[in-house]
């Protein structure tokens, strides 16, 4: 991969990640994709849903489908003079468009239910067409008398891709609790496989080989590893206040290219610069998201 030049600076585009979580018999599980072995980012590895930050996410006309925060409030949450509403909008599209979670609720207040075979099946043609371009968020949630479930989606992490990576995304995690009477399931295309799986699990396979994972999804999973329930950690995302952006720099020594956090020798020191010719960012990208 050709590296970036200092004269040639890449665009960073924001992003949002979830971390759909449910408690199972032996512990806490997040839902995670694999990507298509052949997408042109991250190909293989294991994620969380999420993508890009898209136009149609910005919409004012969404403002009135999304329930119990304003744009006002999600910007303070971000530390944004304004648009924070938008990452939440583009969690929940990219959560039903990847995992075919759909976290909304009509109007009476009850969260949607796929357990009816019939609305199953109306909502995974509404995914279909989203994922084909063809119809709008907006246009759906419309078209079910469907608001969005902003409220219950927490503010969780704040990753930014170092300067010097092909791709640069300025990624916000969030969590959320996964609605009972819905099944989540990859979408065969962008991703290939789906699963339920406890943190510290998903750790253990990385760990031996066995899964691929990039920097921000391991970190993250050790975060919402340490909590014994999901509805601790949600409580605990919920009652977070200030939400640290995480920075990672680029260092070299003799072991080559490596990443440093906050707090790692050497990190200070470490000056964000370009990538050589056939320099990868190990745990940041691969020859295959956003960080997800």
């Amino acid at each position: 991969m050709p590296g970036v030049r200092p004269d040639q600076p890449v665009t960073v585009r924001d992003a949002a990640t979830v971390m759909v979580v449910r408690d199972a018999e032996a512990g806490p599980e997040v839902f995670m994709l694999r990507r298509n072995l052949n997408a042109d980012f991250v190909g293989g590895a294991y994620v969380f849903p999420g993508g890009g930050v898209d136009p149609s996410d910005r919409l004012v006309s969404l403002t009135g489908l999304c329930s119990g925060r304003t744009d006002a409030e999600a910007s303070a949450v971000l530390g944004l003079e304004r648009g924070g509403l938008a990452y939440w909008v583009a969690a929940v599209r990219e959560c039903f468009e990847e995992a075919g979670v759909l976290l909304a609720r009509d109007r009476n207040g009850s969260v949607v239910s796929f357990a009816d075979p019939e609305t199953a099946a109306r909502f995974e043609t509404h995914r279909e067409r989203l994922n084909a371009g063809a119809t709008t968020l907006v246009e759906m949630c419309e078209a079910e008398d469907l608001v969005l479930d902003v409220a219950d989606i927490h503010y969780f992490a704040h990753w930014i891709t170092p300067l010097g990576a092909p791709r640069r995304y300025d990624t916000r995690f969030f969590v959320a609790a996964a609605p009972p009477e819905q099944v989540p399931l990859h979408d065969n295309t962008e991703t290939i496989a789906s699963l339920w799986i406890r943190p510290a699990d998903a750790l253990a396979r990385f760990a031996a080989g066995a899964y691929e994972l990039i920097l921000p999804t391991e970190k993250n999973l050790e975060a919402i590893g340490r909590f014994a329930t999901a509805g601790g950690l949600l409580a605990a995302a919920r009652a977070v206040g200030e939400v640290p952006a995480i920075l990672p720099r680029i260092g070299r020594g003799e072991e080559g290219v490596r990443i440093l956090l906050p707090g790692d020798d050497g990190y200070e020191e470490a000056l964000d610069g370009a990538l050589l010719p056939g320099e990868r960012l190990p745990g940041l990208t691969s020859p295959g998201g956003t960080g997800g």
